[in-house]
């Protein structure tokens, strides 16, 4: 067998295959996809109305799609909503907010390279997520909710 031919043609997971796990601050998380090298994480993203995001950075570029809901980042007059994308260069700064009026959840999917840079009100990091601690979060969470472990792709 040759190289080519171990090569997948894809990579299918159903949404029941990955289920969404609670983080306990009104957002609901289903890991897609990880790949620790890369610096990769692919996360989709259920928001509660009201949730906020604390303010934060990226070390890398950051891709967004909105599914349902609306959320938009403090610092900027932009709502997104279903079918916006969202384009985010590494280094930017924001605090994504839920609006407290959206009507049921808010779903969104993202692509993150690099790591998140948790900042306090001065700019300090109080602390850094990456694709090693997403996946290892997600596998941890899905533990405590009693699931099975997902097949997440590239874990």
């Amino acid at each position: 067998m040759s190289i080519l031919e171990s090569i997948p043609s894809a990579i299918h997971r159903g949404e029941d295959e990955l289920p969404f796990v609670a983080v306990g601050d009104g957002t609901h998380l289903q890991l897609l996809q990880v790949d620790v090298e890369q610096g990769l994480w692919v996360i989709r993203t259920r928001f509660e109305a009201g949730t906020i995001v604390p303010m934060h950075k990226h070390t890398g570029p950051v891709y967004a799609f909105t599914l349902s809901g609306a959320w938009k980042y403090v610092e900027s007059p932009e709502v997104n909503v279903a079918g916006s994308f969202l384009f985010e260069p590494a280094g930017s700064q924001h605090t994504l907010m839920v609006p407290a009026e959206n009507e049921g959840i808010t779903d969104a999917w993202f692509a993150i390279y690099g790591a998140n840079l948790n900042l306090d009100e001065d700019g300090n990091v109080t602390s850094v997520i990456d694709a090693g601690t997403v996946r290892d979060g997600y596998f941890l969470l899905c533990e405590a909710q009693g699931l099975p472990r997902p097949n997440v792709v590239g874990a």
